[in-house]
């Protein structure tokens, strides 16, 4: 006997929901409706860019809604009339209004990228980085009021990779969202899941990047800077100034031990580029990038860049550099 599909909204925006809405699809529960950010400009041309998403859904023949505020009534009177039994919301990149999260007959579901409540916020995956947990994951919830705070379904842990920036491990958590997602919206169907409250005592925020984040502040422990340079790639990049110049660090490791007396932010003899940092340590600035140029080894660009030993790299509250391109 074959099995009625679901009747599914599926609301998503960047890459991260791609996997999940090609699961729906696959699954023979391709959404009514797909809602998406409206597209954007982008790249040099500063052309309109369609969201991810709206390219899945539209080679798929779902239809798309883009609407600039989910509190339109149209917009809200139109999610009505699909009596949508879920909506599904992977990394949309707005706050559901009440009106919306009690459209569905059933759930109305998010596929997070932690493990609640840790990092609850717009940033999990660059936050676990950065702070160098052990583990991550990702877990379906029923959306509520609040930031991330409603009962979860279903979780599924992974350890984190010593070498993971956010962009190779967001691809693996967006295919275990994805599978996640059809095992939790199974179970709910079947009545076999129930959810469980988080702990708000243990709950964490992660914040959504901004540009001054990338921002290398050398009295950091090296191993934390080492995270944040893989935390904060593919955006915004980490850098540090010099000469009024924004230089990109595209891959860092930990040093040796920096000498007895040195400064954070002192550049240290020796190649690759080697600072020295908070407690006592030191970062090798292994590939970085000068405004303009290509990405490229740190010793070949010291060929021609006025920075070496004894120098020292300004820190963050002593001026104003432009963010590396």
């Amino acid at each position: 006997m074959t099995r009625r599909a679901m009747r599914i909204v599926f609301m998503g925006t960047p890459e991260f929901a791609c996997p999940a809405l090609e699961a729906l699809i696959s699954s023979g529960n391709a959404p009514l409706a797909t809602v998406t950010q409206p597209d954007r400009r982008a790249g040099r041309g500063r052309g309109l860019t369609a969201p991810p998403v709206k390219k899945l859904a539209g080679k798929h023949g779902i239809p798309v809604l883009q609407p600039d505020t989910l509190k339109d009534e149209a917009l809200q009177d139109r999610l009505r009339s699909l009596d949508p039994e879920f909506i599904v919301v992977a990394a949309y990149g707005k706050i559901l209004p009440p009106a919306v999260l009690e459209i569905p007959s059933s759930e109305c579901l998010n596929v997070h990228a932690s493990l609640l409540p840790r990092h609850r916020g717009a940033s999990p995956i660059a936050h676990a980085i950065w702070e160098g947990d052990a583990e991550t994951g990702v877990c379906i919830m029923r959306m509520e009021k609040g930031l991330d705070t409603g009962p979860v379904f279903l979780s599924d842990g992974i350890p984190i990779p010593a070498d993971a920036t956010t962009g190779s491990l967001e691809k693996t958590l967006a295919a275990r969202g994805a599978e996640a997602l059809l095992r939790a919206l199974e179970a709910i169907r079947e009545g076999r899941c129930s959810p469980q409250a988080q702990d708000d005592a243990l709950a964490t925020l992660a914040p959504r990047l901004k540009k001054e984040h990338g921002r290398l502040d050398f009295r950091e422990p090296a191993e934390r800077l080492e995270r944040q340079v893989r935390a904060m790639d593919p955006w915004p990049g980490a850098f540090f100034a010099w000469s009024g110049e924004g230089v990109k660090v595209h891959r860092a490791a930990v040093g040796p031990a920096a000498p007895s007396g040195a400064a954070p932010g002192g550049v240290l003899p020796g190649a690759p580029l080697r600072v020295a940092c908070g407690g006592g340590g030191s970062l090798l600035l292994e590939v970085i990038q000068r405004q303009g140029k290509r990405p490229m080894p740190s010793e070949e660009v010291l060929r021609g860049f006025s920075i070496g030993p004894g120098d020292q790299i300004p820190l963050p509250e002593e001026d104003a550099p432009k963010q590396g391109r």
